[in-house]
């Protein structure tokens, strides 16, 4: 009669498997340690391609031009993008939309936002930095700011 050692190996290509397999779920998002969020700006409708998007870290600031200015506003309101101030800015009613979206965690705690604007004026007088994107309106720091 031959004996087989099933179970035992079974449980140590399970085991192997297992501690192999631990890693495989760190994404970009896992990666970055402390506050991040993965911010997204989309221009046009909700069937648009023209869709930018960075991640956000704050430890140190980094993912676009104002990330430091971005970090600073966000840590100010504890991470909740809807309490960064509005900006004083004089926009145009020209209707041209653009939804920004932010998934990440900040103090721990994960966020997900998701807002359309009427036009990309709007979003930086009522986002501030945080979604000031390389190519976007407002992206830049002017005079007005």
């Amino acid at each position: 009669m031959n004996t087989f050692p099933v179970p035992g190996a079974l449980l140590a290509a399970t085991a192997l498997l297992l501690a192999c397999a631990a890693p495989a779920d760190a994404g970009p998002t896992a990666r970055a340690g402390g506050d991040h969020l993965y911010l997204t700006v989309t221009k046009g409708d909700a069937h648009s391609s023209d869709t930018r998007g960075t991640l956000l870290s704050c430890d140190p600031p980094q993912g676009h031009a104002r990330a430091a200015e971005a970090c600073a506003q966000l840590r100010a309101v504890k991470g909740d993008i809807d309490a960064v101030p509005d900006r004083h800015l004089y926009c145009s009613t020209l209707y041209a939309p653009v939804t920004a979206d932010a998934r990440g965690r900040w103090n721990g705690r994960p966020v997900n936002y998701r807002r359309t604007f009427s036009n990309a004026c709007l979003l930086a007088a009522r986002t501030g930095a945080v979604f000031a994107l390389d190519g976007l309106p407002g992206s830049r720091r002017t005079a007005a700011t």
